[in-house]
């Protein structure tokens, strides 16, 4: 066994730890703060926190997640460390693959992308376009590519959002008639507009219109699938819809795709 793939084990470890930490406090308080248990509240001691422990006070384990990103940190980190992206690079590579993990996990738990994660990312895409395109055109270059790849992410996505709304007004006049009151959800969040911009940053142009393709792709499987879960269970004239799902994990699909093995 190569000692040196101990590296790779012991950093995904800690990225792991890090996506769950701040999947777990920054949706609640916006801010990385000392972790709570879910179940009672109760803060949890550093120790227990970052050992994986349940909860001394109710007792109760740490959940599948938990468990699922560690898991997943690990690989992706070993796989990497062995096949590092050519343009990307092997510390950037980790440092985005980990960025996007936060992401991912708090958009499926919550249906949030936080404007904190999106003013960090903001930075970062900037880096990572600027790296990748001013290998080959000077460091200007490579600024004014990635630059023009947020704009248009931001762009694309802007006008999906305003279709979106006009999806979520047909759906809160269907509530209304169903005697319901309007949840205010949305087809496409906010969120995912300036995740959309983020992604930009780091495809630059024209890049994004590609892995924003891929990820509307990654979107519209997953959206048959649950159609076709609503048609096998005899719900869809009643759900069809009144069911939404997060879009932020196709978005980042696509774009990790054409960043990381384009």
């Amino acid at each position: 066994m190569n000692i040196t793939l101990l590296i790779p084990v012991i950093l995904g470890w800690a990225a792991g730890l890090f996506v769950n930490y701040a999947s777990d406090v920054l949706p609640i308080t916006r801010r990385f703060s000392q972790p709570t248990c879910p179940n009672c509240q109760t803060i949890f001691s550093w120790a227990d926190y970052l050992t994986l422990r349940a909860c001394r006070n109710c007792g109760i384990r740490r959940n599948l997640r938990t468990w699922i990103v560690q898991i997943v940190a690990v690989a992706s980190f070993l796989y990497f460390w062995l096949f590092p992206p050519i343009g990307l690079g092997l510390s950037l590579s980790l440092i985005v693959l980990t960025y996007l993990g936060v992401i991912i996990v708090i958009d499926l738990e919550h249906r949030l992308i936080l404007h904190p994660t999106s003013l960090a990312g903001a930075v970062l895409g900037l880096i990572v376009g600027t790296v990748v395109y001013s290998k080959v055109d000077g460091i200007l270059s490579g600024i004014l590519i990635s630059i023009l790849g947020g704009i248009a992410g931001f762009a694309i996505m802007f006008i999906l959002y305003q279709f979106g709304a006009f999806v979520a007004r047909i759906r809160a006049r269907r509530m209304q008639a169903a005697g319901q009151g309007d949840d205010g959800e949305e087809a496409l969040g906010g969120g995912d507009v300036y995740l959309a911009g983020v992604l930009g940053l780091m495809l630059g142009w024209p890049n994004i219109v590609l892995g924003l393709t891929y990820g509307v792709l990654v979107g519209g499987f997953i959206s048959i699938l649950a159609i076709i879960q609503l048609f096998v269970k005899k719900r869809y004239a009643e759900n069809a819809m009144m069911t939404f799902i997060p879009y932020g994990p196709s978005l980042i699909l696509g774009a990790f795709y054409v960043l990381y093995f384009f």
